[in-house]
């Protein structure tokens, strides 16, 4: 939830994969143009007549500028016909542009679009994106992604329906919540790297018995969703977790699974787990506090985990605790997808971009640039630090867990809403029961059509 997407390592060159990904052809077939389509797609782009593809994007940072400067380089290297005219923009500046240029005459080919109801699910509802199902069959994306990850670039019945339905984009990077930890400190109490969530229950304990063991910044209200969140993963069933998360009907925010997570997350507030004023206290403070000593864990976003690792070196490290079951189930996601605009000058040669800057080889591009690729993620994953674990976590919980959504794609104004209950419940003004009954009156109202 308004997740800080960050360059996980400065940026490494990475001049030498460009060469390969020059070289990787996507399979044969025709051309096709808006004006004359008759239906018919190519992944064959080679033989279009000069074009410019325009491609708006929000990857400014360090390395996540570098992958798609290199990307496009060899894209155009392989496709001397296209060239590709980027508009780079920060995320808030993308989202405030994106809506006026996607209703103008002048669109863009390729897009990078928010995953939720605000953002993709209104351009889908307003006819403004392209379905992706049949390019998708042609390149195989479907065997190159989880269904877990596809279903947040999903939407059915012309956008009412989130995480189902036609496939819109594709993302390059992941994102995954878990625990970050002082090694030292684990070390000093006699305790191995929790396996399971009753473990991490036992391990935050025992760190508390000398001061706080968890570190949490609250004032911007969304940081504590990413505490809630893989508690809630360990109480409530996935299915029930993703239709609240994604907003589509079939869940309750009151069922006693959920109260049940609620007051655990209070519980541990009320038995000093966490530092003093935690709704006091900044988001960047709170992890920068972690950094610098104070605290055994901090339970935040794989971005952390760079800055992390400038502050604490080899002391770092992340993991995420299984449930009862042995799979782990806790909040994560996408970068925003890649997707075709519904007037995009030629589809094919857009899908053929998306194709080729998330390819098995782009990966590669992105792992080197200090990204988390989305795909491959275990296996391109550095072979030691806190790095190598953000790797190995979400190519687990992507592969054999469940990835869980943030829970303020549920609504346009969920985010509010869960932000303010969660201050609530942390300061004790209301109770789980109540809690939850705030969250289900907006879900509810939402998904029921009254909104």
């Amino acid at each position: 939830m308004n997740r800080r997407n960050r360059t996980l390592l400065s940026g490494i060159g990475a001049g030498t994969l460009v060469v390969a990904l020059a070289a990787c052809a996507p399979g044969a077939g025709g051309t096709s143009d808006p004006d004359t389509d008759t239906g018919a797609i190519s992944t064959d782009i080679s033989g279009v007549e000069d074009m410019t593809l325009t491609v708006w994007d929000q990857e400014t940072r360090g390395g996540q500028n570098e992958q798609m400067e290199q990307l496009n380089a060899a894209f155009e290297e392989k496709y001397p016909n296209i060239t590709i005219e980027r508009n780079s923009q920060s995320f808030d500046d993308l989202a405030t542009t994106l809506r006026l240029a996607l209703t103008g005459n002048d669109a863009p080919d390729v897009v990078q679009a928010n995953n939720g109801r605000n953002s993709m699910g209104a351009f889908v509802e307003a006819g403004q994106l392209r379905p992706l199902d049949d390019y998708a069959a042609e390149y195989g994306w479907t065997d190159r992604y989880s269904e877990n990850v596809l279903q947040y670039s999903t939407y059915g019945e012309e956008g009412a329906v989130f995480g189902e339905g036609e496939l819109y984009g594709l993302p390059q990077v992941g994102e995954v919540v878990g625990v970050f930890y002082s090694k030292a400190k684990l070390a000093e109490l006699g305790l191995e790297v929790p396996e399971t969530w009753a473990d991490f229950e036992d391990a935050v304990e025992a760190a508390s018995a000398d001061g706080p063991a968890l570190q949490l910044g609250n004032i911007e209200q969304w940081p504590a969703g990413h505490v809630f969140g893989p508690i809630q993963g360990q109480y409530v069933d996935a299915a029930d977790v993703t239709a609240l998360g994604l907003g589509n009907p079939g869940a309750s925010w009151t069922s006693q699974d959920n109260v049940d997570a609620a007051a655990e997350l209070q519980d541990w507030v009320e038995a000093g787990y966490f530092n003093e004023g935690v709704n006091g206290t900044d988001y960047d403070a709170a992890w920068q506090a972690f950094g610098s000593g104070d605290g055994t864990f901090l339970m935040g976003g794989s971005w952390l985990a760079a800055d992390l690792e400038d502050a604490m070196g080899d002391d770092v490290g992340f993991f995420a605790p299984a449930r009862d079951d042995g799979t782990i189930a806790t909040t994560g996601g996408t970068g925003l997808p890649f997707t075709v605009t519904s007037a995009a000058e030629n589809s094919d040669v857009a899908a053929a971009y998306i194709d080729f800057i998330t390819s098995d080889e782009a990966m590669e591009v992105l792992a080197e640039t200090g990204n988390l690729p989305v795909n491959r993620t275990a296996e391109l994953a550095p072979s030691d630090g806190v790095l190598a674990d953000v790797y190995a976590v979400f190519g687990e919980v992507t592969e054999s867990g469940e990835l869980l959504p943030y829970l303020d794609y549920a609504t346009p104004t969920f985010g509010d809403t869960l932000g303010q209950a969660l201050q609530d419940l942390i300061d004790g003004r209301v109770d789980p029961e109540a809690f939850t009954e705030q969250l289900e009156t907006d879900y509810a109202g939402f998904t029921s059509g009254d909104e």
